[in-house]
Protein backbone atom coordinates (compact mmCIF):
# COMPACT_ATOMS: atom_id res chain seq x y z
CA UNK A 1 0.00 0.00 0.00
CA UNK A 2 2.72 2.26 0.55
CA UNK A 3 4.82 1.59 -2.68
CA UNK A 4 1.35 2.55 -4.18
CA UNK A 5 0.87 5.40 -2.34
CA UNK A 6 4.58 6.37 -3.22
CA UNK A 7 3.97 5.71 -6.59
CA UNK A 8 0.95 8.12 -6.59
CA UNK A 9 2.48 10.67 -4.87
CA UNK A 10 5.48 10.90 -7.33
CA UNK A 11 3.23 10.63 -10.70
CA UNK A 12 1.21 13.53 -9.28
CA UNK A 13 4.09 15.52 -8.46
CA UNK A 14 5.90 15.34 -11.93
CA UNK A 15 2.49 15.89 -14.20
CA UNK A 16 2.55 19.08 -11.22
CA UNK A 17 6.11 19.54 -12.49
CA UNK A 18 5.04 19.27 -15.96
CA UNK A 19 1.97 21.11 -16.00
CA UNK A 20 4.13 24.66 -15.42
CA UNK A 21 6.40 23.88 -17.62
CA UNK A 22 5.84 22.02 -20.71
CA UNK A 23 4.07 23.81 -23.78
CA UNK A 24 0.24 24.39 -24.05
CA UNK A 25 -2.17 23.74 -26.92
CA UNK A 26 -4.56 26.49 -26.17
CA UNK A 27 -4.34 29.94 -24.31
CA UNK A 28 -7.22 31.56 -22.78
CA UNK A 29 -6.21 34.94 -21.96
CA UNK A 30 -8.02 36.70 -19.38
CA UNK A 31 -8.29 40.63 -18.68
CA UNK A 32 -10.00 41.94 -16.00
CA UNK A 33 -10.08 45.93 -17.08
CA UNK A 34 -9.22 48.02 -13.97
CA UNK A 35 -8.39 44.99 -11.82
CA UNK A 36 -5.66 46.11 -9.74
CA UNK A 37 -4.97 43.48 -6.47
CA UNK A 38 -7.16 46.05 -4.26
CA UNK A 39 -9.67 44.87 -6.79
CA UNK A 40 -9.52 41.29 -6.26
CA UNK A 41 -9.43 41.53 -2.61
CA UNK A 42 -12.97 43.37 -3.07
CA UNK A 43 -14.70 40.47 -4.62
CA UNK A 44 -12.29 38.06 -2.31
CA UNK A 45 -13.51 39.29 1.43
CA UNK A 46 -17.17 39.48 0.92
CA UNK A 47 -17.23 36.15 -0.53
CA UNK A 48 -15.80 34.49 2.48
CA UNK A 49 -12.61 35.17 2.00
CA UNK A 50 -11.95 33.24 -1.22
CA UNK A 51 -11.96 33.16 -5.28
CA UNK A 52 -11.32 30.61 -7.67
CA UNK A 53 -8.15 32.97 -8.18
CA UNK A 54 -6.86 31.66 -5.64
CA UNK A 55 -5.96 27.91 -7.65
CA UNK A 56 -3.81 29.76 -10.04
CA UNK A 57 -0.52 28.96 -8.26
CA UNK A 58 2.00 31.30 -10.42
CA UNK A 59 1.87 34.99 -9.73
CA UNK A 60 3.70 37.69 -11.11
CA UNK A 61 3.81 41.45 -11.79
CA UNK A 62 3.18 43.82 -15.36
CA UNK A 63 4.00 47.14 -15.86
CA UNK A 64 1.45 49.05 -17.10
CA UNK A 65 2.75 52.57 -18.22
CA UNK A 66 2.19 53.47 -22.23
CA UNK A 67 4.73 55.35 -24.65
CA UNK A 68 3.34 58.26 -23.76
CA UNK A 69 1.91 58.39 -20.44
CA UNK A 70 2.92 57.08 -16.94
CA UNK A 71 -0.41 55.45 -16.72
CA UNK A 72 -2.52 53.97 -19.47
CA UNK A 73 -6.09 54.07 -21.17
CA UNK A 74 -7.47 50.67 -21.85
CA UNK A 75 -6.30 51.17 -25.81
CA UNK A 76 -2.56 51.40 -25.04
CA UNK A 77 -2.63 48.87 -22.37
CA UNK A 78 -4.29 46.38 -24.53
CA UNK A 79 -2.62 47.21 -27.41
CA UNK A 80 0.85 46.44 -25.00
CA UNK A 81 -1.10 42.88 -23.90
CA UNK A 82 -2.10 42.21 -27.63
CA UNK A 83 0.21 43.52 -30.16
CA UNK A 84 3.54 43.44 -27.87
CA UNK A 85 4.42 47.14 -28.08
CA UNK A 86 4.07 50.38 -26.02
CA UNK A 87 1.80 52.65 -27.81
CA UNK A 88 0.36 56.09 -27.05
CA UNK A 89 -2.76 56.52 -25.06
CA UNK A 90 -5.90 55.70 -27.33
CA UNK A 91 -4.60 53.93 -30.19
CA UNK A 92 -5.59 50.20 -31.12
CA UNK A 93 -3.19 47.51 -32.57
CA UNK A 94 -0.40 50.72 -33.80
CA UNK A 95 3.15 51.52 -32.57
CA UNK A 96 3.75 55.41 -31.94
CA UNK A 97 4.31 56.01 -35.69
CA UNK A 98 0.47 54.46 -36.27
CA UNK A 99 2.13 51.59 -38.21
CA UNK A 100 -0.64 48.42 -37.83
CA UNK A 101 1.18 45.92 -35.50
CA UNK A 102 0.00 41.78 -35.62
CA UNK A 103 -1.72 41.16 -32.68
CA UNK A 104 -1.46 37.40 -30.66
CA UNK A 105 -4.72 36.32 -32.18
CA UNK A 106 -4.00 37.48 -35.57
CA UNK A 107 -0.74 35.75 -35.78
CA UNK A 108 -2.76 32.42 -33.74
CA UNK A 109 -5.03 32.88 -37.16
CA UNK A 110 -2.26 32.76 -39.60
CA UNK A 111 -1.01 29.67 -37.70
CA UNK A 112 -4.65 28.03 -38.17
CA UNK A 113 -5.56 27.64 -34.53
CA UNK A 114 -8.89 29.11 -33.72
CA UNK A 115 -9.53 32.35 -32.22
CA UNK A 116 -12.28 33.94 -30.59
CA UNK A 117 -13.27 37.34 -27.89
CA UNK A 118 -15.92 37.55 -25.41
CA UNK A 119 -16.27 40.52 -23.72
CA UNK A 120 -18.71 42.16 -20.63
CA UNK A 121 -18.75 45.20 -23.41
CA UNK A 122 -19.39 46.30 -26.88
CA UNK A 123 -16.94 44.20 -29.04
CA UNK A 124 -15.87 47.49 -30.95
CA UNK A 125 -14.37 48.73 -27.41
CA UNK A 126 -10.69 49.45 -26.49
CA UNK A 127 -9.71 46.31 -24.87
CA UNK A 128 -11.33 43.11 -27.50
CA UNK A 129 -10.31 46.26 -30.33
CA UNK A 130 -6.44 45.66 -29.47
CA UNK A 131 -6.89 41.98 -30.82
CA UNK A 132 -8.52 42.59 -33.69
CA UNK A 133 -8.68 46.54 -35.18
CA UNK A 134 -5.47 48.82 -36.37
CA UNK A 135 -6.90 52.39 -35.84
CA UNK A 136 -5.48 55.56 -34.62
CA UNK A 137 -8.12 56.21 -32.49
CA UNK A 138 -10.39 53.98 -29.73
CA UNK A 139 -13.43 55.68 -29.98
CA UNK A 140 -13.40 55.21 -34.18
CA UNK A 141 -16.22 52.19 -33.33
CA UNK A 142 -17.45 51.61 -36.89
CA UNK A 143 -13.85 52.25 -38.52
CA UNK A 144 -13.09 48.72 -35.43
CA UNK A 145 -16.18 46.94 -36.48
CA UNK A 146 -15.01 47.17 -39.80
CA UNK A 147 -12.21 45.53 -39.25
CA UNK A 148 -13.91 42.23 -37.73
CA UNK A 149 -14.34 41.58 -41.67
CA UNK A 150 -10.82 41.79 -42.23
CA UNK A 151 -10.05 38.54 -39.88
CA UNK A 152 -10.47 35.02 -39.73
CA UNK A 153 -11.39 35.48 -35.57
CA UNK A 154 -13.61 32.02 -35.23
CA UNK A 155 -16.19 33.68 -32.36
CA UNK A 156 -16.98 37.50 -31.14
CA UNK A 157 -19.44 37.91 -28.58
CA UNK A 158 -20.61 41.38 -26.81
CA UNK A 159 -22.35 44.20 -27.04
CA UNK A 160 -22.11 46.85 -29.96
CA UNK A 161 -24.47 45.90 -32.46
CA UNK A 162 -25.63 49.21 -33.65
CA UNK A 163 -21.87 49.45 -34.79
CA UNK A 164 -22.29 47.14 -37.24
CA UNK A 165 -26.19 47.61 -38.51
CA UNK A 166 -26.70 51.27 -37.63
CA UNK A 167 -23.95 53.03 -39.26
CA UNK A 168 -23.67 56.17 -40.95
CA UNK A 169 -22.10 54.54 -44.12
CA UNK A 170 -25.47 52.61 -44.04
CA UNK A 171 -23.66 49.23 -44.43
CA UNK A 172 -25.26 46.46 -42.50
CA UNK A 173 -21.66 44.26 -41.53
CA UNK A 174 -23.57 41.52 -40.07
CA UNK A 175 -24.85 40.40 -43.66
CA UNK A 176 -21.74 40.61 -44.88
CA UNK A 177 -20.30 38.84 -41.87
CA UNK A 178 -23.14 36.76 -43.02
CA UNK A 179 -21.27 36.63 -46.49
CA UNK A 180 -17.99 34.69 -44.86
CA UNK A 181 -20.15 31.87 -43.30
CA UNK A 182 -20.75 33.68 -39.99
CA UNK A 183 -23.96 32.71 -37.65
CA UNK A 184 -25.28 35.62 -36.21
CA UNK A 185 -26.59 35.33 -32.50
CA UNK A 186 -29.04 38.35 -31.04
CA UNK A 187 -29.53 36.61 -27.69
CA UNK A 188 -27.33 34.38 -24.84
CA UNK A 189 -29.71 31.39 -25.54
CA UNK A 190 -28.83 31.60 -30.00
CA UNK A 191 -25.14 31.72 -28.58
CA UNK A 192 -25.45 28.87 -26.10
CA UNK A 193 -27.15 27.13 -29.24
CA UNK A 194 -24.50 26.95 -31.74
CA UNK A 195 -21.61 24.14 -31.33
CA UNK A 196 -19.54 24.55 -34.44
CA UNK A 197 -18.61 27.12 -37.09
CA UNK A 198 -18.36 30.73 -36.85
CA UNK A 199 -20.35 33.06 -34.44
CA UNK A 200 -20.75 36.45 -34.07
CA UNK A 201 -22.77 37.53 -31.17
CA UNK A 202 -24.10 40.45 -31.06
CA UNK A 203 -25.86 40.55 -27.86
CA UNK A 204 -26.67 44.28 -26.76
CA UNK A 205 -27.22 47.04 -28.72
CA UNK A 206 -24.64 49.11 -27.44
CA UNK A 207 -22.55 48.46 -24.10
CA UNK A 208 -23.34 45.20 -22.03
CA UNK A 209 -25.67 46.14 -19.00
CA UNK A 210 -23.72 45.62 -15.62
CA UNK A 211 -23.85 42.98 -12.86
CA UNK A 212 -26.63 41.39 -12.00
CA UNK A 213 -28.62 43.20 -15.09
CA UNK A 214 -27.07 40.76 -17.24
CA UNK A 215 -26.76 37.41 -15.61
CA UNK A 216 -24.58 34.73 -16.61
CA UNK A 217 -23.66 36.00 -20.08
CA UNK A 218 -19.92 36.11 -19.53
CA UNK A 219 -19.61 32.72 -17.86
CA UNK A 220 -21.90 31.35 -20.29
CA UNK A 221 -20.88 32.85 -23.57
CA UNK A 222 -16.97 31.84 -22.47
CA UNK A 223 -18.20 28.46 -22.37
CA UNK A 224 -20.19 28.13 -25.70
CA UNK A 225 -16.92 29.97 -27.22
CA UNK A 226 -14.66 27.27 -25.88
CA UNK A 227 -16.83 24.32 -27.47
CA UNK A 228 -16.51 25.82 -30.44
CA UNK A 229 -13.12 26.90 -30.45
CA UNK A 230 -12.28 23.67 -29.15
CA UNK A 231 -13.43 22.02 -32.20
CA UNK A 232 -10.37 22.90 -33.64
CA UNK A 233 -7.59 20.07 -33.02
CA UNK A 234 -4.97 22.53 -33.74
CA UNK A 235 -5.76 24.46 -30.73
CA UNK A 236 -7.31 27.87 -30.11
CA UNK A 237 -6.32 31.44 -28.78
CA UNK A 238 -9.31 33.09 -26.98
CA UNK A 239 -9.59 36.27 -24.99
CA UNK A 240 -11.93 37.20 -22.27
CA UNK A 241 -12.73 40.73 -20.79
CA UNK A 242 -14.27 41.49 -17.44
CA UNK A 243 -14.75 45.11 -18.66
CA UNK A 244 -16.88 46.37 -16.05
CA UNK A 245 -14.92 46.05 -13.42
CA UNK A 246 -12.90 49.45 -14.82
CA UNK A 247 -16.11 51.33 -15.06
CA UNK A 248 -17.49 50.72 -10.96
CA UNK A 249 -14.17 51.78 -10.11
CA UNK A 250 -14.49 54.97 -12.50
CA UNK A 251 -17.23 54.95 -10.72
CA UNK A 252 -15.99 54.66 -7.07
CA UNK A 253 -17.98 52.16 -6.91
CA UNK A 254 -16.91 49.54 -4.01
CA UNK A 255 -20.12 47.36 -4.17
CA UNK A 256 -20.63 47.59 -7.76
CA UNK A 257 -16.74 46.58 -8.62
CA UNK A 258 -17.29 43.14 -6.45
CA UNK A 259 -20.28 42.37 -8.04
CA UNK A 260 -18.22 42.74 -11.49
CA UNK A 261 -14.94 40.97 -10.11
CA UNK A 262 -17.21 37.96 -8.72
CA UNK A 263 -18.63 37.82 -12.14
CA UNK A 264 -14.75 37.63 -13.30
CA UNK A 265 -14.25 34.97 -11.07
CA UNK A 266 -16.68 32.62 -11.89
CA UNK A 267 -16.19 32.48 -15.38
CA UNK A 268 -12.83 32.07 -14.27
CA UNK A 269 -13.31 29.26 -12.23
CA UNK A 270 -15.41 27.54 -15.04
CA UNK A 271 -12.28 28.37 -17.50
CA UNK A 272 -10.12 26.66 -14.42
CA UNK A 273 -12.00 24.04 -14.87
CA UNK A 274 -11.87 23.08 -18.39
CA UNK A 275 -8.49 23.51 -18.37
CA UNK A 276 -7.67 21.22 -15.79
CA UNK A 277 -9.78 18.63 -17.40
CA UNK A 278 -7.67 18.90 -20.77
CA UNK A 279 -4.55 19.03 -19.06
CA UNK A 280 -3.25 21.14 -22.48
CA UNK A 281 -4.59 24.86 -21.96
CA UNK A 282 -2.43 27.52 -20.24
CA UNK A 283 -5.04 30.07 -18.38
CA UNK A 284 -3.28 33.70 -17.88
CA UNK A 285 -5.45 36.86 -15.71
CA UNK A 286 -4.69 39.79 -15.80
CA UNK A 287 -5.36 43.65 -16.12
CA UNK A 288 -4.51 46.53 -18.41
CA UNK A 289 -3.94 48.82 -15.40
CA UNK A 290 -5.34 49.65 -12.14
CA UNK A 291 -8.56 51.81 -11.88
CA UNK A 292 -9.37 54.10 -8.92
CA UNK A 293 -6.65 53.89 -6.49
CA UNK A 294 -8.25 51.55 -3.91
CA UNK A 295 -7.33 50.77 -0.37
CA UNK A 296 -8.66 49.35 1.93
CA UNK A 297 -7.88 50.71 5.58
CA UNK A 298 -10.08 48.80 7.73
CA UNK A 299 -12.26 46.04 7.39
CA UNK A 300 -13.78 43.01 8.81
CA UNK A 301 -12.92 39.47 7.14
CA UNK A 302 -15.16 37.35 9.54
CA UNK A 303 -18.22 39.72 8.83
CA UNK A 304 -16.80 40.42 4.97
CA UNK A 305 -16.98 43.88 5.26
CA UNK A 306 -14.79 46.44 4.55
CA UNK A 307 -13.93 50.18 3.95
CA UNK A 308 -13.21 51.27 0.60
CA UNK A 309 -11.35 54.48 -0.17
CA UNK A 310 -10.81 55.84 -3.53
CA UNK A 311 -8.51 58.03 -4.62
CA UNK A 312 -9.31 58.96 -8.04
CA UNK A 313 -12.26 58.64 -10.46
CA UNK A 314 -9.37 57.41 -13.16
CA UNK A 315 -6.78 55.53 -14.07
CA UNK A 316 -3.45 54.62 -11.70
CA UNK A 317 0.02 53.73 -13.21
CA UNK A 318 0.51 51.21 -10.59
CA UNK A 319 2.03 47.43 -11.76
CA UNK A 320 -1.08 44.94 -11.63
CA UNK A 321 -0.81 41.05 -10.72
CA UNK A 322 -0.38 38.55 -13.35
CA UNK A 323 -1.87 35.20 -12.83
CA UNK A 324 -1.19 31.49 -14.52
CA UNK A 325 -2.34 27.81 -15.04
CA UNK A 326 -1.26 25.18 -16.86
CA UNK A 327 1.27 24.37 -19.27
CA UNK A 328 3.55 27.79 -19.66
CA UNK A 329 2.94 28.73 -16.32
CA UNK A 330 5.75 29.45 -15.14
CA UNK A 331 6.57 31.96 -17.72
CA UNK A 332 4.73 34.30 -15.85
CA UNK A 333 6.31 34.73 -12.49
CA UNK A 334 8.31 37.92 -11.53
CA UNK A 335 8.15 41.32 -12.61
CA UNK A 336 7.59 42.08 -16.30
CA UNK A 337 6.76 44.49 -19.25
CA UNK A 338 3.04 44.23 -20.36
CA UNK A 339 4.22 44.12 -23.93
CA UNK A 340 5.60 40.80 -22.74
CA UNK A 341 2.93 38.57 -22.80
CA UNK A 342 2.51 38.35 -26.34
CA UNK A 343 6.10 37.05 -27.21
CA UNK A 344 5.38 34.14 -24.20
CA UNK A 345 2.72 33.13 -25.73
CA UNK A 346 3.72 33.14 -28.91
CA UNK A 347 6.99 31.30 -27.90
CA UNK A 348 4.71 28.72 -25.69
CA UNK A 349 2.30 27.95 -28.92
CA UNK A 350 5.37 27.79 -31.43
CA UNK A 351 3.40 30.15 -33.75
CA UNK A 352 5.23 31.20 -37.22
CA UNK A 353 5.58 34.85 -37.73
Amino acid sequence: MKKIFSLLLITFLCFSNIDAQSKPKNVIFMIGDGMGLAQIYAGMVPNGNKLQLERCKHIGFSKTYSASHFTTDSGAGGTALACGVKTKNGMIGMNPDSVAVQSILELAEKNNLSTGIVVACAVTHATPASYIAHQVNRNMYEEIATDYLKTDIDVFIGGGRKYFEERADDRNLTNELKAKNYQIAYTLDDVKATKSGKLAGLLYEDQNPGMPERGKMLPDATMAAIDILDNNKKGFFLMIEGSQIDWACHDNNAEQATREVLDFDETLGRVLDYAQKQGNTLVVVTADHETGGLTFPTGNIEEGTFEAIFTTKGHTGIPVPVYAFGPGADSFIGFMENTSMKNKIEKLLKLKK
